[in-house]
């Protein structure tokens, strides 16, 4: 790793990049020195050493005073003292000292690991602090079983980057490389995902590489050509991807992931706020070194997939998948009914929206989006395979940026949430599923933070304020019991209450999330390993919440037939009879529907032959 500090044969290297300084000192908090060692000690123990200014800005120095565990910062021209940007460890939070860490000391036991080819991969996204009481590595572990059991073979970490405070989603981490120390120590995040390999399951950990967070970067003091004022983000100044040494921190990064920690794969937070004009684009040599350096797919594709809400499908040439929320939105207006924010794309005929992006990828390719004012929005998918897009009913986004963070099963009556659970679960497409949603978790899942005062109340307002333009918000008295995103009880109600499980309502979904997902490794994964040969979605506007799709693989086919809403109904296309046998299927009546219609809430799935 070019960057940061590194166990060596001669003692530890530290690197640091800071083309703003002048000079830059090594302050070693560990006691001791080593003989030969240049510097001065203070009366705390306080070991500072001069480095080596280099070529671009680089900083230098190898000294035999630091070992593993030993804590230690950077002094700017004499005056700031920083931590390590490229640390491995902050043990103290972002504002603490760096910890000098050996990768080599854990001894990885799951040699014989290999993961399974992507088409097999269900996903179950988690926030370690979130999963379970304790909120650690090491307790999420014990979870892990009940994991494999209800059927998911892949596990999606919220981001680990150091962030501010205890309790934090990860988006505004501010260390990339050193694992969150609210949760333990780098070395139980290892025992995280050896534990999860031992089970079979896949490790994906959510990368943020859009931005820093607001408290603790350091960066523009001493390397503001970490920015560019060339572009902005939602955050501040953009991150500059033209310069050599920033675009190899975040690449090194993505590497340093698979190679240290063993993680299969990763999820690039929203790449479309990314604003590149380097060439190549900073995501596609991303792409391509990750491929050669972590896991890849089949056809040398990076296990990576991305948040784009762009819709560019260009990326999934060199990208595993994108997540899908063309088919959440879709899926969530005929459940709940919401028209606020940017579910007003998905208003009109959202069924009709929803087959569409279920057979070719996406619901928008190119055509205008009203929620953004007419803009055309998407590119042609439909030749991509159904494994290039991850599908979902909820997730951390679509729950916590919610003003109360409720889940489906709060908004929407239960037939609706057992019918839309049942088209993700079963589609063709890598199914993600959010913590406790297996069960119908009545917990909610909140947006927290733990910032220092002054920021913490500009969020909390600022939050507020997001939501007057909301028709349930427009009251000032109603937006003022918003929870308050910094308060310790917000982050505690966020916390999954596994006891919930046993109760026989939570029991029945869970059975339901169980059948089908078996059904799924035992009947639908077996088709996805063959070519797909075509797809084709039918909808009459006569029956507007109805859809049939049907996915060929060689000579077998795999077909849905949906009606969404709470009414039977008699599309023009069920005039042709479907063929195949029965594999799965969810009604939200006693079944007995006249013949010729489709009763409601009804989702039925079929594989012929």
């Amino acid at each position: 790793m070019p960057f940061g500090a590194e166990i060596g044969s001669g003692g530890v290297r530290f690197r640091l990049w800071a083309p703003a300084a002048t000079s830059v000192d090594l302050e070693i908090l560990a006691d001791g020195a080593a003989a030969g060692d240049v510097g001065t000690t203070d009366r705390d123990g306080v070991r500072s050493l001069a480095m080596r200014a280099g070529d671009r800005g680089w900083f230098e120095l190898v000294t035999a005073s630091a070992r593993a565990g030993s804590r230690y910062r950077f002094v700017i021209d004499g005056g700031d003292r920083v931590p390590d940007p490229a640390s491995r460890y902050q043990p103290l939070g972002v504002h603490g000292p760096s910890e000098v860490v050996e990768p080599a000391e854990h001894v990885w036991s799951d040699v014989a690991y290999r993961p399974r080819p992507w088409h097999e991969l269900v996903f179950y996204e988690l926030h370690v602090g979130a999963f379970t009481p304790a909120g650690t590595y090491r307790a999420a572990i014990e979870r892990f079983d009940d994991l494999v059991s209800l059927g998911v073979t892949a596990l999606e970490v919220m981001p680990l980057a150091e962030a501010p405070g205890t309790r934090n989603w990860g988006y505004d981490g501010v260390f990339p490389y050193a694992p969150e120390s609210a949760y333990g120590e780098p070395a139980d995040f290892k025992a995280f995902v050896e534990a999860a390999h031992v089970r079979g399951l896949a490790v994906f950990v959510d990368v943020v590489y859009n931005h820093f967070g607001p408290e603790g970067n350091l960066l523009h003091r001493y390397a503001p050509q970490f920015f560019t004022d060339r572009h902005h983000t939602p955050w501040g100044s953009a991150i500059d991807f033209s310069a050599r040494e920033v675009r190899e921190f975040f690449i090194h990064n993505a590497l340093y992931w698979a190679q240290e920690y063993g993680v299969d794969g990763l999820r690039l937070d929203a790449v479309h706020a990314i604003a590149d004009d380097s060439q190549p684009p900073v995501l596609v040599e991303l792409a391509e070194r990750f491929a050669r350096g972590g896991r890849a797919t089949s056809d040398g594709r990076a296990y990576a997939v991305l948040e784009n809400d762009a819709n560019a499908t260009h990326l999934l040439f060199a990208y595993a998948a994108q997540w899908d929320d063309d088919v959440h939105h879709a899926l969530h207006v005929l459940a709940t009914g919401e028209r606020d924010g940017y579910y007003v794309d998905y208003c009109e005929a959202p069924a009709r929206l929803l087959a569409r992006a279920l057979c070719e990828g996406f619901a928008y390719q190119g055509e205008p989006s009203p929620f953004r004012g007419g803009t055309l929005r998407g590119q042609p998918s439909h030749a991509l395979p159904p494994a290039s897009f991850v599908t979902f009913l909820q997730n951390h986004d679509q729950i916590g940026n919610r003003a109360l963070g409720e889940r489906i099963g709060a908004l929407a009556e239960r037939a609706a949430v057992r019918a839309a659970a049942a088209i993700v679960l079963l589609a063709p497409s890598p199914p993600l599923l959010f913590m406790g949603e297996e069960w119908a978790a009545s917990t909610p899942f909140l947006f927290f933070c733990d910032f220092e005062p002054a920021l913490a109340q500009r969020v909390r307002d600022g939050r507020r304020r997001e939501f007057a333009a909301f028709a349930a918000f427009t009251d000032p008295a109603v937006r003022a019991r918003i929870p308050d995103p910094g308060t310790p009880s917000t982050f505690e109600r966020s916390k999954l209450d596994w006891a919930e499980r046993d109760d026989p309502e939570h029991r029945e979904m869970l059975g339901l999330y169980r059948d089908a997902l078996r059904l799924r490794h035992d009947m639908v994964i077996p088709l996805l390993a063959r070519e797909r040969s075509a797809a084709e979605w039918s909808w009459d506007p006569q029956a507007p919440r109805a859809f049939r799709v049907r996915w060929t693989f060689d000579d077998t086919s795999l077909a849905v037939v949906a009606q969404l809403d709470g009414v039977a109904v008699a599309p023009a296309w069920l005039a042709e009879p479907e063929r195949g046998s029965h594999l799965f299927a969810v009604r939200g009546d006693d079944g007995a529907a006249d013949p010729g219609t489709i009763g409601p809430w009804t989702v039925q799935w079929t594989v012929d032959p």
